[in-house]
């Protein structure tokens, strides 16, 4: 089977660091995938070697079944989106727009139909004359967007296109982005740090950590059966509760003072485990009734959503997520419990143990 993409057994090292271990990857004809991970764990690096920006220190780059390393860059049918825009100050934007396939020699009414057709489903045609200098951080970006779209790629990179832009202008572009995707159909690789949009935009994420893939799947897969600790704190906001405690046979003890019995297969000798719990999950009782009994630090009233900031007697801390309003003050008692199906127990190597039914 011919994929779109394949990564086989990637290494990049400047001079003596590694910075990519060995990786194998794959991405489907018209697949959304998002790399994601924190900063310095070579999600970046890896997408310029797709790129062909940098060259691989050993392993295969394919695509479209043809293996392109040593391809120059403007000869692999890419188009990549940077975070910093990289358009011409002094271009208006439908030059911005055409400068690239003017430098292919591309017959001139080629041109003005690609900028023009890319122009009104950016719906920037109105700002064609502009220069960026005169366009807000939105517009630039859909211009950078449009730019990469006139190229008509096989594959579209984005190297954290969001991050200069506020709040409300990133949502409102990780929507049109998702749009974009359905509507042209290509394959789409994206980079970001920010586990949200990774979770609401992806057919796939490829979590990363120190140059190595942690763990490849659906959004919700990775969120309901993170692979380990690291993926399990890193996807999903707030992140997971983890809390200290040792397992020996299915009797789990926690520092914390609670102690049950677990659905995983009976451990030989006692060993210490972290056990994980989702803030959502964590159900919340203002009479002290539950599992454990723990005291309010802070609060966030947001609303449709309230988050509470807790620790148990011993200091452990316990982050609460519940999903109405509730009158708190701090330093009351809460009582605390944790659904059987709700939680997540990591082994001392921090591999997720597996819960038998």
């Amino acid at each position: 089977m011919t994929h779109a993409l394949e990564l086989k057994a990637i290494r990049k090292s400047f001079g003596d660091v590694d910075v990519i271990h060995g990786i194998d990857l794959h991405m489907e004809d018209g697949e959304f995938v998002v790399f994601v991970g924190p900063s310095g764990c070579g999600k970046s690096t890896l997408l310029r070697l797709i790129a062909g920006l940098d060259d691989p220190t050993s392993g295969d780059i394919v695509l479209q079944g043809k293996r392109v390393n040593g391809v120059p860059a403007s000869e692999r049918g890419l188009s990549m989106v940077f975070q910093s825009y990289a358009l011409y100050p002094h271009m208006t934007v439908r030059q911005n727009l055409s400068f690239g396939l003017e430098n292919m020699r591309m017959p001139r009414a080629e041109i003005d139909r690609r900028v023009e057709d890319a122009a009104r489903l950016l719906q920037i045609d109105p700002l064609l004359k502009r220069r960026p200098g005169q366009l807000s951080g939105g517009q630039r970006q859909r211009v950078a967007i449009g730019r990469a779209i006139v190229r008509e790629p096989v594959i579209f990179l984005f190297d954290e296109p969001l991050s200069n832009l506020d709040a409300e202008l990133r949502l409102q572009m990780r929507v049109e982005i998702s749009d974009l995707h359905a509507k042209l159909g290509n394959t789409m690789i994206y980079v970001t740090h920010d586990q949200i949009e990774a979770m609401t935009m992806a057919d796939r994420i490829v979590v990363l950590r120190a140059g190595r893939v942690e763990q490849v799947g659906k959004p919700l897969d990775l969120y309901n059966h993170p692979a380990n600790r690291f993926v399990a704190g890193f996807i999903g906001a707030p992140q997971m509760n983890f809390l200290a405690g040792t397992l020996d046979g299915t009797t789990l003890t926690l520092d914390c003072g609670l102690v049950r019995q677990v659905p995983v297969a009976p451990a030989p000798a006692p060993v210490q485990v972290t056990f994980g719990i989702r803030p959502e999950r964590v159900a919340v009782s203002l009479d002290g009734e539950g599992d454990m009994t723990v005291t309010v630090e802070n609060y966030e009233q947001l609303g449709a959503v309230t988050y509470i900031y807790c620790t148990f007697p011993g200091g452990e801390r316990l982050t609460v997520q519940h999903a109405q309003q509730i009158p708190l003050r701090r330093g009351q008692t809460l009582g605390v419990s944790f659904p059987p199906d709700a939680l997540h127990l990591f082994g001392p190597d921090d591999t997720a143990m597996e819960m038998t039914t």
